[in-house]
């Protein structure tokens, strides 16, 4: 059985940062891409990032472009993003997932597999 833990999360004033994890059991870590999502309030799921099954290539949506920074441990199976410059329009519940295969097809939900519950991300401003 798969597992798709996040962890990290919480209240930031209006630049401030935050850092979120995840951590899964179950799959081979190293085979598989992984990305976060994210649905703010009154918004859709969008997808924010997503890494590469050995880290080589990054995908940024154009709305975290130079603010958000993500990496992964295949060791550990865990995967980070590390949130800078954040705005109040980042607050949302951000979501984990394995993508189907080892590249970044793109940030569609389609494009992953199993998901984690969500951590909360509030800004205030």
């Amino acid at each position: 059985q798969v597992e798709v833990v996040e962890s990290g999360g919480g209240l930031v004033q209006a630049g401030g940062s935050l850092n979120v994890s995840c951590t899964t059991s179950g799959l081979n870590f190293d085979q598989f891409a992984m990305g976060w999502f994210r649905q703010t309030p009154g918004g859709e799921r969008e997808g924010v990032v997503c890494i590469s099954a050995l880290g080589g290539i990054k995908d940024y949506a154009g709305f975290v472009k130079g603010r958000f920074t993500i990496s992964r441990d295949n060791a550990k199976n865990t995967f980070y993003m590390q949130m800078n410059s954040l705005k109040p329009e980042d607050t949302g519940i951000y979501y984990c997932a394995t993508g189907k295969s080892s590249s970044c097809v793109n940030l569609r939900e389609t494009t992953f597999r199993y998901w984690g519950q969500g951590t909360q991300v509030t800004v205030s401003s």
